[in-house]
């Protein structure tokens, strides 16, 4: 018995994907989707098959942990596909990490330097100053140390 695969078109596969007609040309430019061209009369339409709907989620998720389409484009059909070697993937995500903590230190000294502000700037509040010399201010406690 074979199994007939209603394939979408471009409009479908975005609606039911979330996603704008757009991003499925650029997906599918990149060589992250498959398609299929077919000709009606003189108009020329790509048909998606249905797995692209999971391929795009796959590609939202690794983009909201920090994989860029360029980093994808080389090993995302194996991936999909379950042929990625784990040493690969161990690899990739282990770097994506390293970034990511790399972020969250500079976010961290980017919180204690605005905090440090803050209190200083309700020190000048309770004193009834509107404004004095940085200098001044800098004396009144000293900024956080920068960490690296």
């Amino acid at each position: 018995m074979i199994v007939e695969i209603n394939y979408l078109l471009i409009g479908q596969l975005a609606e039911q994907a979330g996603t704008t007609k757009d991003t499925i040309r650029h997906y599918d430019q990149m060589g992250l989707l498959k398609s299929r061209k077919r000709q009606a009369g003189s108009r020329h339409y790509s048909e998606y098959h249905p797995e692209c709907i999971h391929r795009i989620k796959t590609i939202k998720e690794a983009q909201t942990v920090g994989f860029k389409l360029t980093e994808m484009r080389g090993s995302f059909n194996d991936y999909f596909d379950g042929t990625l070697d784990v040493d690969e993937q161990i690899v990739a995500v282990s770097a994506k990490l390293d970034q990511a903590q790399r972020q969250q230190r500079s976010l961290d000294r980017v919180i204690e330097q605005l905090t440090h502000r803050l209190s200083q700037l309700e020190q000048m509040k309770v004193a009834n100053l509107q404004s004095i010399p940085r200098f001044e201010m800098d004396q009144m406690t000293d900024l956080p140390s920068q960490k690296k």
